[in-house]
């Protein structure tokens, strides 16, 4: 099969979520062909160049996400964006723009869950609204030459400002102002940008098999789009909840509160139409799932798949192999608020009250920016607090039981090191989706003290002990007892260890896989792309080109021309031969919903 693999920020890029996932997926399934369809979300990721791609990688067409102009110096930028000054519209055209664009707005404006009817004279819901603006925008941009311009005109500030005053719709959004007004014009623009692009060609999306979005959201936009044009499957893999971001944007972030809900409504009608279409959905744990759930997605269509992680680097570790002592708690992590290292601190200062011996190794960088080294400095400053040096007398220098480190050190020269530092490892976290950190404690044998977010209970199962958030004492008490158990610990650890070779292995994530992917082939044959050869009808043979209900007794190959079939052979099922004589499949009209 040639997969057309659907990114947003990540792979191929050195930089970015899901990249080594994507690499693995790549490099595992070697009887798989890829063409990688990228989006890139920085200048910066842009310069630090790709990952080095394996061979059976085709083609490779990227665009940015992070820029209005086109950044020429680029090289490797082989997708291109159409901005509509091709030719001006007509009006003809720019009454399918407006009515496409009302639409669409009208419905970001009304919300995921407004009833029918309640923003105007449109009783469609919400959903079915957003889904013709959506798909007519997308027509218009392929016919006209794009829509980069027009989006960011005064006639679609014009159309946000009277689909915001309509009624039945909320109080924050009707209360935007004209900033907002053009703050979110600027933003639908941005996520609306997949649209414009010369991706959806004969020799672009229209000649995969599939499409694997590597993301929700925009990364798999184009995907809708090449199902929407040409038939092509589409498989959505989510291992995050980025629609949760979006409604939980912070109230200090630069957009007002009217343009935030109704990036959020966009958001959540743009995840329930990729959840609708796409034949099957990967979350990668239970918490992810909920929330495709709670947006749209079809139990039927969900096949939960853990990311893959590489064991083999965590096995040298072993289950006893305390380094830094059984009294050393060791925590692993990017720096920043959401890890709440603050609970843990005060939890240690607990943990030292009743073991005076005990140490806390914090081993991770601040994430970048401002934020992540002004957390990091109150971080330390607590902890000099809480514990100040212990001296003997007035003339010697003490030792801090606490100690910030980063990785790569000459004591601790990799990852397994940090986690062999110690005998409990610990998660503080407020906030977390699929907790790394936790999965490569448990590769290490190691017992977890946990806090209960995210997908942290469906992680550890009962290999580990898991308490409230934000609940330094229940924190403190879970370390203390592991530290007093030596016994527990070991049991603990070995059980992790097991459960993690089990469900969070590379291989199993590929096996997963290797498996959707034969089942999409399955119900949805490829097509021949080109036009048939007059003096070879049947053609090259192609893997996946014949419906596997053709193989019955009696019935033939299904060629792309009907008359294939020799004298005295059945006749070729009707449902196997398209309008033009080519092999339909699953793949043709009526293909609406997978």
């Amino acid at each position: 099969m040639r997969i057309g693999l659907l990114t947003d920020g990540g792979y191929p890029y050195a930089t970015g979520e899901s990249r080594l996932w994507c690499d693995r997926l790549v490099r595992g399934l070697p009887q798989h062909e890829f063409d990688l369809f990228a989006l890139s979300r920085s200048a910066d990721q842009e310069r630090q160049g790709w990952v080095r791609l394996p061979d059976r990688v085709g083609r490779v067409r990227t665009a940015p996400m992070w820029t209005r102009e086109e950044d020429a110096r680029s090289p490797r930028r082989t997708g291109r964006f159409a901005t509509g000054l091709g030719r001006s519209y007509g009006r003809r055209d720019r009454r399918r723009f407006t009515a496409h664009v009302t639409a669409l707005v009208g419905a970001v404006c009304a919300g995921v869950e407004t009833e029918p009817g309640a923003g105007g004279a449109d009783t469609r819901p919400a959903s079915a609204r957003f889904t013709d603006g959506l798909y007519g925008l997308a027509e218009l941009a392929r016919d006209g030459g794009g829509l980069r311009d027009a989006l960011r005109s005064e006639a679609s500030v014009r159309i946000v400002q009277a689909a915001c005053r309509a009624p039945g719709t909320g109080r924050t959004v009707h209360g935007a102002t004209v900033p907002d007004y053009l703050a979110f014009v600027a933003e639908l623009e941005r996520a609306l940008r997949p649209l414009s692009l010369d991706w959806y060609e004969e020799d672009g999306l229209g000649g995969v098999d599939l499409c694997h979005a590597a993301s929700g959201g925009t990364a798999a936009l184009p995907g809708l789009l090449a199902k929407r044009f040409f038939g092509v499957p589409l498989l959505v893999t989510e291992h995050g909840v980025p629609l949760r971001a979006h409604y939980l944007a912070a109230p200090e972030a630069p957009l007002g509160a009217p343009v935030r809900a109704m990036l959020a409504n966009f958001h959540g009608l743009l995840a329930a139409e990729v959840y609708r279409q796409a034949a099957i959905v990967t979350p990668g744990n239970t918490h992810v799932r909920r929330w495709q759930e709670r947006f749209g997605a079809h139990r039927d269509k969900l096949r939960t798949v853990y990311p893959g992680m590489e064991a083999e680097r965590f096995g040298d570790v072993g289950e006893g192999d305390d380094a830094g002592g059984p009294g050393t708690l060791v925590w692993i992590g990017r720096i920043e608020p959401a890890k709440d290292l603050i609970a843990l601190l005060h939890a240690f200062a607990e943990v030292r009250r009743a073991e005076p011996d005990a140490r806390l190794r914090i081993f991770g960088a601040p994430v970048p920016g401002a934020e992540g080294e002004t957390y990091l400095a109150h971080c330390r400053a607590l902890a000099a607090q809480l514990f100040p040096d212990e001296a003997m007398d007035a003339h010697t220098v003490g030792d801090n039981p606490v100690t910030f480190e980063e990785i790569g050190g000459p004591e601790v020269p990799d990852l397994a090191e940090a986690y062999a530092a110690g005998g409990v490892v610990i998660l503080s976290s407020v906030v977390e989706g699929f907790p790394i950190s936790l999965v490569e404690a448990m590769f290490c044998g190691r017992a977890t003290v946990s806090t209960d977010v995210g997908a942290v209970v469906e992680v550890v199962g009962g290999t580990g002990v898991v308490v409230p958030p934000r609940n330094p004492r229940a924190l403190a008490d879970a370390c203390v007892a592991l530290l007093r158990d030596p016994e527990r610990r070991a049991r603990l650890g070995a059980a992790a260890r097991a459960r993690a070779l089990e469900l969070f292995t590379v291989e199993q994530n590929l096996a997963a896989f290797r498996d959707i992917y034969l089942d999409l082939a399955g119900h949805a044959p490829a097509r021949w792309a080109t036009p048939v050869d007059p003096r070879d009808p049947a053609g090259p043979p192609r893997p996946f080109a014949t419906p596997p209900e053709a193989h019955v007794l009696g019935a033939t190959r299904p060629g792309p021309v009907a008359t294939r079939a020799p004298a005295g052979a059945g006749r070729v099922p009707s449902w196997a031969i398209g309008a033009t004589g080519v092999c339909a499949g699953a793949r043709g009209a009526g293909d609406g919903d997978a």
